[in-house]
């Protein structure tokens, strides 16, 4: 009891600090197109405003899968899309067969050492309704900045790195590692609540 009452006090002196509680879920104005993983992140899509990391253990193995339904639905809808520096080759038919509107999608390229700077500036620019990266060096505090630009721009930010970063800490409000054998998302990093404990199959 007396422990309670010594907290209650510390409180009332304002000596700590009370973390806010926990956002209730609520529908998600960016749903990811594949209902187990929706039904599995707390806010039931991608994070509003927000950084998103998806680790690969390498390129091509259907990454953007993963978000081809929310950039056809954005520009669809005649929101720009933006990719800065993709290392490969955008193969306008196979993207135009996921839905994506091309009219809206713009391809910037740039060096390695500016591709960071120029993420940073379409996140924040409120002109883009996503943004595509592949950072091959962000360390916490790169990644930082450009989840704050996404906040500040209203935008969707979608990093995609190697799975070698996944023991690193990052600032990013949702961070996911895509598995191929089986084929499936485990959930490392989440807003406004606890990650899944369990992989989430993901059905072609």
């Amino acid at each position: 009891m007396g422990a309670v009452v010594a907290l209650d006090q510390l409180l009332d002196a304002r000596t700590v600090w009370r973390g806010n509680a926990a956002p209730v879920a609520t529908s998600a104005r960016h749903a990811t197109g594949h209902a187990g993983l929706d039904a599995r992140l707390p806010q039931g899509g991608w994070p509003d405003n927000a950084l998103t990391e998806i680790l690969l253990p390498r390129d091509g193995v259907g990454e953007l899968a993963l978000v081809f339904p929310t950039l056809a639905r954005l520009t669809r809808a005649g929101q720009r899309v933006v990719l800065i520096a993709p290392p490969y080759g955008v193969h306008a038919p196979g993207w135009a067969h996921a839905g994506v509107a091309l009219a809206q999608l713009q391809v910037v390229r740039a060096e390695p050492r500016d591709a960071l700077w120029a993420t940073e500036q379409c996140l924040r620019s409120a002109a883009c309704a996503a943004v595509l990266c592949w950072p091959l060096k962000a360390d916490d505090r790169a990644l930082r900045r450009l989840q704050v630009a996404a906040e500040t721009g209203q935008c969707l930010g979608f990093a995609f790195r190697d799975a070698k970063h996944a023991c690193n800490p990052s600032p990013a409000a949702l961070r996911i590692q895509l598995d191929t054998q089986p084929r499936q998302v485990r959930v490392l990093k989440c807003r406004g609540g606890l990650a899944p404990a369990q992989p989430i199959a993901l059905v072609s």
